[in-house]
């Protein structure tokens, strides 16, 4: 997380480009084979290869040097064969043995949420739709209505998935500008002539999707600088270069833009250009009646400039308190602010453990004693193993028997351990009828469980606020994972009344989820400020299927931040024997 004191971000592998890249056209071929109405089980090996080779933590390409792309769960001899073909030669023939006949226009219909390859099928059957304008023109004509299988609420579902997805296509997620902006940050750090360094925009707000990436920077020569910017390695194409500012795009197709501003300047551009537009117009506001200018180059009083260099000096000068980034959204933090009451927000160094992960048992890939060596090497003292039940079979659940070797396993790895504890858990589906998917008897003897929705998300907002509600009241369930369902490039997520759930973890004791996966970011900052009002408590968990994925905890904790939420908000920053407290103390209530 940017904060204002720690603005290099914490280590972690960058996505490899190359795995991205195989694996959107793993994803593309089973889309256009469903299209097609070619056998489910093709179309399910492509899905599950697309998936594996995007979660890798591991370069693909050296893997394939060394021979060992098929040791990898899910890339058989044909997938691996494949994949080498595109290393080699930059083209994939199976892909374009599958494309023909179909337009990249058609694939990118695909994308938008509500319209799966059988969907996108049909109406290009029924009513020749092979690109968006196609659709946008069917929607205004009404020429949708009447479909088998479309109704009302099915066409609104289109246009708002279309809304979204032109919203998704002008920003990119944090999760991808994150490691980019470290990348960057750390090799510009190298260059002596640079004094200060620093993300500006939603990206240090911590926004769950940002524009284009904003970097400020001081240093004793402005058109070195920006040179040494622009042929930074993974520049793709120089947009500008000049004395104090430059623009480029970069490997992942994200525009950076650099500006070098002076050393006296530097604080008031810093908080000129992180926003919010609305944040800064409020704070103006209030400087103006006190007989202040703010502008990107300092505070003045009347012809004289008065501050500028440090941040912390703009919002000392009008009477508050330092405003962290992450709230400066004109939600209250300038009254907060200028009546010392601003919340000592939740930091990464807090959390002690991480409470939703996924091994190898299930749909994950490492091994406990993996896990727990990296968990270890992050500084933690517990984490979670919750690999998911039987419902899921798409993520190879864990049946009764199987979770209860699950837990033996764990037993005698922990024996082993000192100062560090693998907890026993599951992320026990919550199925369509409202019943779970293990029985009390099973659930007793885990630590911690999760419960979540992974089905029936076109039931009603009613029906699936009961399941939760009914979830919520089981005694054995501590934490509701992912509550909204939603995926930020993808869906909305499923209709619930969360105002009717943060109740009722109210009632119960139990917490609510922020899920630090980039994708999901769920809970937002918005239900995260409503549940800690209503003193619910919050797990931040990454919900890795890979050790590599444990640093979106940062992506978590940003969230939480944004929410307002402070360390004794959060039960992961508990020490462990509190974190047990809390979680037997639901089921001492029960009966």
């Amino acid at each position: 997380m940017l904060h204002k004191e720690r603005h290099i971000i914490k280590k972690h592998k960058d996505y490899d480009v190359k795995n991205h890249e195989i694996a959107a056209l793993f994803e593309r071929i089973a889309n256009v084979l469903e299209l097609k109405g070619e056998n489910t089980f093709r179309i399910n090996s492509y899905r599950k290869a697309a998936r594996v080779i995007g979660d890798l933590s591991e370069d693909v390409d050296a893997l394939a040097k060394a021979g060992k792309l098929i040791d990898i769960p899910g890339i058989g001899t044909g997938m691996a064969e494949k994949i080498v073909e595109y290393l080699n030669t930059g083209k994939m023939s199976k892909y374009e043995e599958v494309m023909k006949g179909i337009s990249e226009e058609t694939v990118m219909l695909m994308q938008i949420p509500g319209l799966g390859p059988k969907t996108v099928a049909m109406l290009n059957r029924e009513l020749g739709i092979v690109s968006l304008g196609d659709l946008e023109k069917a929607i205004q004509q009404g020429s949708l209505t009447g479909l088998f299988g479309i109704g009302d609420k099915k066409i609104e579902n289109i246009v708002k998935g279309i809304e979204l997805f032109k919203s998704s296509q002008q920003r990119i997620s944090i999760g991808m500008a994150f490691p980019v902006v470290k990348r960057i940050v750390e090799e510009l750090s190298c260059n002596r002539q640079i004094v200060n360094i620093q993300a500006a925009g939603s990206l240090r707000r911590m926004k769950e999707t940002v524009g284009d990436i904003d970097i400020l920077a001081t240093g004793s020569d402005g058109a070195s600088i920006v040179k040494s910017f622009v042929a930074m390695k993974g520049v793709t194409q120089v947009l500008a270069a000049g004395d104090t500012k430059g623009s480029v795009r970069v490997d992942e197709g994200v525009q950076v833009d650099l500006r070098v501003v002076q050393k006296d300047e530097y604080g008031a551009a810093l908080q000129y250009f992180t926003g919010s537009k609305e944040h800064n117009v409020h704070l103006r506001e209030i400087a103006k009646k006190k007989g202040y200018k703010i502008s990107e180059y300092g505070i003045f009083k009347g012809d004289k400039k008065i501050g500028g260099q440090l941040e912390e000096d703009i919002y000392k000068i009008v009477g508050m308190d330092w405003i962290p980034p992450e709230l400066r959204e004109n939600r209250g933090e300038i009254e907060a602010a200028q009546a010392g009451k601003l919340p000592k927000l939740v930091e990464i160094s807090d959390v002690k453990g991480d409470l939703h992960n996924h091994s190898n048992w299930s749909d994950g890939t490492p091994t406990f004693e993996e896990m727990a060596e990296h968990a270890m090497k992050m500084g933690y003292r517990y984490l979670v193993v919750s690999d998911h039940s039987k419902s899921l079979h798409i993520a190879n659940g864990l049946k009764d028997d199987e979770l209860s070797e699950e837990i033996e396993e764990i037993d005698k790895l922990n024996k082993k351990f000192k100062g560090f504890t693998l907890l026993k858990a599951t992320e026990m589906d919550i199925k369509a009828d409202g019943s779970l998917d293990f029985p009390d008897k099973i659930l007793e003897k885990l630590d911690i469980v999760i419960a979540s929705i992974h089905s029936g998300f076109k039931q009603g907002r009613e029906k699936i606020t009961e399941r939760m509600v009914a979830a919520i009241r089981n005694p054995y369930v501590n934490i509701i994972a992912h509550p909204t369902g939603r995926l930020i490039s993808k869906r909305e997520g499923y209709e619930v009344d969360m105002d009717k759930v943060i109740a009722a973890c109210a009632e119960t004791g139990t917490a609510l989820e922020i899920n630090c996966f980039y994708d999901r970011l769920d809970l937002n900052d918005i239900n995260c400020r409503k549940a800690k009002d209503a003193g619910v408590m919050i797990a931040i968990s990454t919900d890795a299927h890979h050790v590599d994925q444990m640093w979106m905890m940062e992506l978590g904790v940003g969230i939480a931040r944004r929410g307002w939420l402070e360390a004794g908000d959060v039960i992961n920053t508990f020490p462990l024997d509190k974190l047990n407290a809390f979680c037997k103390k639901k089921r001492s209530m029960r009966g």
